[in-house]
């Protein structure tokens, strides 16, 4: 980012992560209305911005339907899994298959060091109906509605809330969601990189790991929505090596 011109300020309260980085980037906006402009890279805070985030997003899902079609012949998925934090990597995943009734979309969290550790981001398996920058959604809260603090080996998923759009979704039930572990997710990037040469970012590292969980046919066509950006992982996988 600063190779590109901007200032980076790094967020130094609570847990270092999204949440932290959005709260303080929002108080900035509050207090300084005349000369900031506020955007985030999540489908989470107030409106409109989840929804363009998705909007936005939704390009990944479009690429699925034209590199499925080029390769398979058929423009749809049997499955579809995406890790969830705020969401920004599943909204764009599912976003054109969310009326596909056929398509099972599978989205998957990060259990941290274990759901029932205290030391989670499962935001879906933990938490409850809460308001986080200034959305109605999911919310990991103590029974006072005070923020519980997530922990997740990936600094994108260590986010104690997911979207309003997700949330939706695992009310509905449109979607099923699940989790990986810290050791899951480092097995499961550690296996790709050692089988395809690609590193990948510990956010979709997750969703890899949910492979391992679920039975498919021979006749499925299951996309795993990867980020292959695990160069700004390499300090944490260096740790396991």
């Amino acid at each position: 980012m600063k190779m590109l011109g901007a200032t980076v300020v790094p967020a130094t309260s609570g847990s270092k992560t999204l949440k932290d980085a959005t709260n303080e980037a929002i108080r900035d906006w509050i207090n300084h209305p005349q000369n900031t402009h506020y955007i985030i890279g999540s489908v989470v805070g107030p409106h409109p911005y989840p929804d363009m985030v998705a909007r936005l997003q939704s390009v990944i899902s479009k690429e699925i339907k034209a590199q499925l079609k080029k390769h398979t012949g058929k423009l749809l998925p049997t499955h579809v899994i995406a890790c969830v934090g705020g969401g920004s990597n599943a909204a764009g995943a599912f976003y054109h298959f969310i009326k596909e009734k056929k398509v099972s979309l599978v989205a998957v969290e990060a259990a941290g060091c274990g759901l029932q550790s205290g030391k989670s981001a499962a935001t879906t398996q933990l938490g409850s109906t809460g308001v986080l920058h200034g959305s109605k959604s999911l919310l990991m809260q103590t029974a006072d509605g005070q923020v519980v603090e997530p922990h997740s080996i990936s600094a994108g998923l260590d986010y104690p809330g997911i979207g309003p759009l997700h949330a939706n979704l695992f009310k509905t039930g449109r979607a099923s969601f699940d989790s990986s572990t810290d050791d899951e997710a480092v097995k499961a990037a550690m296996n790709l990189c050692k089988k395809e040469g690609i590193i990948p970012a510990l956010e979709s590292a997750h969703a890899l790991a949910q492979l391992n969980k679920m039975k498919f046919k021979k006749t499925d066509r299951v996309v795993v929505n990867l980020s292959g950006r695990g160069d700004k992982d390499l300090a944490t996988y260096m740790k396991f090596l």
